[in-house]
């Protein structure tokens, strides 16, 4: 049996994957989260390695990686219960770190560009009902007695339905972003900026919930506090929604994040044009705004030519 420091990846791996981090972190200006996610991939596959070779997988053993070792490695993942979709995003991580060190160090590993992931089913988003969601709206306003609380909840669905915002967008809005006034910029994944209209029952709401607030924070501070004063957190959104929705009978798919699925579902129903939703949402991919709202292959093409008219000649 390998031995405890057998588990531990080699500290000349441990260099190469920091750095390989920092140059993700400056390049491509990818958000915390992701480099911690994509941190914690590469060292359990360095990790494996080590239990695998019972030995260190330092610099040079890491040019040595057969298809054979990136099986066993797969296996490994879904043997500890990691889902498909969990060990292909790790898979991702293990071969963007191959494919630095390839062009950086000189080091490559043929096989591991050569294995793929496990196929999984793409999970289609499930929008709520347009009257499923005016009911979930009215319902999480009722989920606390005390009024600029349940004021507070309301304003942000409000925002997550109306203008398709993700929860921590919401979340991440600040006092001096108030009013919203008509629209709002907002800072969604990797940096990116966009310009969101705001409807007026939304900037509505946000107010009936500013003039109930007790807390008077400065212009820097979060828009959206906690009980007491603090910046709030998603969970009690999260809460009052699960609350909401088992009051009514609706699914366990009913969260947060599913209102904007719902904003785009239901706008694109209505008529709107899949390139606007895909600005709207913030996707740098169309075909990405595709899943989301469920859209056939021909709109989705019929949207890239009107976008870009050199494709239909």
């Amino acid at each position: 049996m390998a031995g405890v420091s057998e588990t531990r990846p080699s500290e000349g791996a441990v260099a190469l994957m920091r750095e390989w981090l920092e140059q993700l972190e400056g390049v491509r200006g990818l958000s915390r989260r992701t480099l911690e996610a994509y941190e914690s991939d590469v060292l359990s596959y360095l990790g494996f390695l080590n239990r695998h070779w019972g030995g260190p997988a330092g610099s040079a053993t890491l040019a040595k990686v057969s298809i054979q070792d990136m099986r066993a490695w797969l296996a490994s993942e879904r043997k500890r219960g990691l889902a498909a979709r969990s060990v292909s995003r790790a898979l991702s991580a293990v071969k963007n770190f191959h494919a630095w060190l390839a062009e950086t160090k000189g080091i490559e590993a043929a096989a591991v560009t050569a294995t793929r992931g496990p196929k999984s089913k793409d999970r289609l988003p499930r929008p709520v009902a347009p009257d499923a969601a005016k009911r979930l709206l009215e319902t999480v306003e009722m989920q606390n007695l005390t009024p600029w609380v349940a004021a507070r909840d309301l304003a942000v669905v409000t925002l997550l339905y109306g203008c398709g915002l993700r929860i921590s967008e919401a979340l991440s809005l600040k006092q001096k972003d108030a009013p919203l006034a008509g629209s709002v910029r907002i800072s969604g994944k990797g940096g990116k900026e966009r310009v969101v209209p705001v409807l007026t029952v939304a900037s509505e709401a946000v107010e009936h919930y500013r003039d109930l607030c007790p807390h008077k924070p400065g212009p820097e501070a979060p828009l959206f506090l906690g009980v007491r004063g603090g910046a709030l957190t998603p969970r009690p959104i999260q809460k009052a929604m699960q609350t909401a929705r088992m009051q009514l009978g609706l699914p366990e798919t009913a969260t947060p994040h599913a209102l904007r699925h719902s904003f785009a579902t239901h706008l694109l129903e209505a008529g709107g044009d899949l390139r606007t939703i895909q600005e709207l949402l913030g996707h740098a991919s169309l075909s990405t705004t595709q899943v989301y709202t469920g859209v056939d292959q021909v709109r989705l093409m019929e949207a890239y030519a009107a976008a870009h008219p050199k494709a239909a000649g």
